[in-house]
């Protein structure tokens, strides 16, 4: 990777933050966009600004086709069928798409348990819980041990022939945990549990095959692997989706309406109701196109390099508690505290130096809880960032620390 070259498609990072070169190390959040993703939004809307899936004018033609070539490019960067790409805001209303479409309205009944970890972000811990009050369902949560690694074997003795699901996240984006999907899958398909994997965090960084993987469900949000917010994936087995009830009802997800009843329309057009997000589809595309021309092999290389770095440099400093496993089972961010100093206190004092950084909960309470900690300073690395900045942060935090007179 000649990242220098990939800094050249990122305007953003042009920018000076109060008089500093911007340093952006919070892509776990969001990630920046390259120009051939602004691009595509921008061409949408100057040549080819249509309605889908409705009009039979040329624009109309375009914009469908576009959108459609979109749901085509995702299934092949997953290898799954295009019927089996359901396009939401993000992949939190994935995740409730498939709670309420199915798991609510079919699968779930009083006395079943669902098994969550407790690394899990509240997109897909909120929605379990609230179904499991409201039905009458047991949640249990996987126990996570010293390193920040889940306990397979609290995993295998949880299991029972009343677990129906087993939804759980890819990559802890507190912890950076990247957790073993396949095993845990094929414990919970023995068990003949339907399994969930919240990957929002994970398809930004690592290759996945959901063929191989067996889920039956993946969801993931673009805006954190370079497309636009507003544009999220829910992967579903197409068996599973046809039995799934639809989430939102009205036009373009039917097929015949009456004023009696209405029938619904094929996949993933079911899922898709209304006026979708198209230039966030299209957009997603492009995305995925840059993403693969680098290569997720050499982009995870990548930002596995920045974390053995950053958590090296780290390491040596004082007063400093880093949360998670090591390098090796730890995707590309590093959640950390500062003795004495309230994590939003090191995120303001870091931007003065023009570095982004998260600071808070990551909506993830409840683990932070079980920490016993309210916040947490974090560091998140994409393709586009480099051991200079490393060095930079390093610098502005020993700056921050010396002002808080804390050791460092």
């Amino acid at each position: 990777m000649n990242v220098e070259n990939i800094r050249k498609d990122f305007p953003i990072l042009k920018r000076k933050v109060n008089g500093k070169q911007l340093v952006y190390l919070d892509s776990a959040a969001t990630s920046q966009k390259p120009k051939q993703v602004l691009n595509a939004i921008q061409e949408y809307y100057e040549k080819y600004n249509s309605n889908i899936h409705r009009s039979i004018s040329t624009l109309a033609e375009e914009a469908t086709e576009a959108y459609e070539k979109a749901h085509e490019k995702v299934a092949k960067f997953i290898n799954a069928e295009p019927e089996e790409i359901i396009f939401t805001r993000n992949a939190t209303e994935a995740i409730n798409l498939a709670a309420y479409g199915l798991f609510r309205s079919a699968l779930i009944k009083p006395g079943d348990e669902i098994i969550l970890t407790e690394m899990e972000h509240h997109a897909n811990l909120v929605p379990w819980q609230q179904i499991a009050k409201e039905v009458g369902v047991k949640v249990s949560f996987i126990k996570i041990n010293k390193d920040g690694l889940l306990d397979l074997n609290d995993f295998k003795s949880k299991l029972n022939k009343k677990v129906k699901l087993v939804a759980f996240v890819h990559v802890s984006n507190v912890l950076g945990t990247i957790n073993p999907v396949e095993e845990i899958i094929k414990l919970a398909k023995k068990n003949g549990s339907y399994v969930l994997v919240d990957s929002a965090q994970g398809i930004p960084h690592i290759k996945i095959d959901v063929k191989k993987l067996n889920a039956d469900f993946v969801a993931f949000s673009g805006h954190k692997m370079l497309a636009p917010t507003g544009i999220g994936v829910l992967y579903g087995k197409k068996e599973l989706l046809e039995k799934m009830v639809p989430f939102q009802y009205g036009g373009g997800m039917i097929s015949e309406v009456s004023y009696k009843d209405s029938k619904w329309n094929e996949l993933p057009h079911k899922f898709e109701a209304g006026t979708p997000n198209i230039e966030g589809g299209i957009a997603l595309g492009y995305a995925i196109d840059y993403l693969e021309n680098i290569g997720m092999n050499k982009l995870k290389e990548h930002c596995d390099e920045l974390v053995d770095y950053a958590l090296c440099q780290l390491r040596k400093m004082k007063n400093v508690t880093i949360y998670g496993p090591n390098s090796d089972k730890r995707a590309g961010l590093i959640a950390f505290n500062v003795k004495g100093v309230h994590a939003h206190d090191l995120s303001t004092l870091l931007d003065k130096d023009g570095i982004a950084i998260r600071a808070g909960h990551h909506c993830v309470m409840p683990l932070h809880n079980l920490l016993g900690i309210t916040s947490t300073a974090r560091i998140s690395f994409y393709i586009y960032n480099t051991k200079k900045e490393v060095d930079k942060f390093i610098e502005s935090l020993k700056k921050t620390m010396k002002f808080f007179g804390v050791e460092y």
